[in-house]
């Protein structure tokens, strides 16, 4: 069977594979620590749950409009208003099938065949395949800790192409739980206008940040595209629902896109999102946040003290992404040893792009504080 060039140029994400394997550990009986997947451990709030099922018991079961139900998209041009001091119109918003199905809809709309667009090395993998999708192409610029690991205006000045359509960045992002500023986010956006591009932001991790202020793009402009997602703060990555701001004048593109693609989302998942911005939920999520934080607090000095090399301290996301040139070890080596002979799953470098991605892995704290002590202590016994 012969099947589409583009598959072949869709990359493996290498963290199932230790995911994969850490699982068959498991079933045979060894003790492992998961520290590989970007999923918050909390089950979802029990005020969500019970909206669901309130729908479901109504018989809230029928396709929703491609765009999401209006209440949902009121409720969350709201938490803008509340939580971000914004005015942003519900028509601008659209509920999308996860942050992914959000990319889809862009990837789509903005690029032709042969268009680029300028992301950072390392970053999240799936952007670059959702654009090979398209026929269009990561133009990935190599950042470090120097830059914190983010997409500078002077950096996306310096990379530009003939063929670049824009940038699209992410703030908190993966895998190093880094932060744009407002004035970088505004040079971002100053240079994509100035050179008849497009600025994509995305705000997934939002409201995992850790005493510094995420500024979100919509504070600056009216212009450029949003991705935000249900899974990490609100902690409902098995519903797969995001959603998506947008330029008032893109919004109908994108909705025969998403009526074509998608039809609607789970309209059961809809109503279960909508009791999100309860204020009885959102202590939870606050209480969680206020976890993941004193996670991060207790894995960071404790792996620079064991020699892994993490410049700064993450403001946000749920990361650690850590250089292990002391060890001796390429990064997918240094993995699979950790795995198979001292049950600690880690995610290699090598996930997310290219450069010294061989010398770094990175560690979720998405598992508890006394996992997270049993992983320090077993690399003490290593390393230490």
């Amino acid at each position: 069977m012969s099947f589409a060039s583009r598959v072949a140029d869709i990359e493996p994400f290498r963290v199932v594979e230790v995911l994969t394997r850490a699982k068959e550990l498991a079933a045979a009986g060894r003790d492992i620590v998961h520290m590989e997947a970007g999923e918050p451990d909390f089950a979802t709030a029990e005020p969500i749950v019970a909206g669901a099922r309130a729908a479901m018991e109504r018989g809230d079961t029928y396709y929703s409009q491609a765009a999401g139900i209006p209440e949902l998209r009121r409720a969350i041009s709201e938490f803008y208003r509340t939580d971000y001091g914004l005015d942003v119109p519900a028509e601008r918003i659209m509920v999308t099938p996860g942050a992914s199905g959000a990319l889809l809809l862009l990837s789509a709309l903005l690029i032709e065949p042969g268009d680029g667009m300028l992301m950072t090395d390392p970053g999240y993998p799936c952007n670059r395949n959702f654009l090979r999708l398209v026929e269009g192409r990561g133009q990935l610029v190599p950042v470090g800790p120097e830059d914190r690991y983010q997409l500078t205006p002077e950096l996306a000045a310096k990379h530009w192409q003939a063929n670049t359509k824009g940038a699209l960045v992410a703030s908190p992002a993966n895998p190093t739980g880094e932060i744009l500023t407002a004035e970088q986010l505004k040079g971002l956006y100053e240079l994509c206008a100035e050179r008849s591009g497009y600025l994509i932001v995305d705000e997934i991790y939002h409201g995992l940040n850790y005493g510094v202020e995420a500024p979100s793009i919509l504070s600056i402009t009216d212009q450029a595209f949003v991705i935000n997602s249900f899974s990490k703060y609100f902690g409902m990555t098995g519903w797969r629902l995001g959603w998506l701001v947008a330029p008032e004048n893109a919004i109908p593109a994108l909705e025969r896109l998403a009526q074509n693609l998608f039809i609607s989302m789970s309209t059961m998942g809809q109503y279960g999102a909508l009791e999100a911005f309860s204020p009885e939920c959102r202590a939870i999520l606050d209480a969680r946040r206020d976890e993941f934080a004193r996670r991060r607090d207790f894995l960071y000095p404790a792996l620079t003290d064991l020699g892994f090399c993490i410049p700064n301290l993450p403001a946000g996301a749920l990361y650690l992404y850590a250089g292990i040139e002391r060890f001796g070890m390429s990064s997918r080596e240094f993995c699979f040893n950790m795995l198979e002979e001292h049950g600690l799953a880690i995610t290699p470098g090598a996930d997310f792009g290219q450069f010294r991605s061989d010398e770094h892995v990175r560690f979720a704290y998405t598992t508890g504080m006394d996992r997270l002590e049993e992983a320090v202590r077993r690399l003490q016994a290593i390393y230490g």
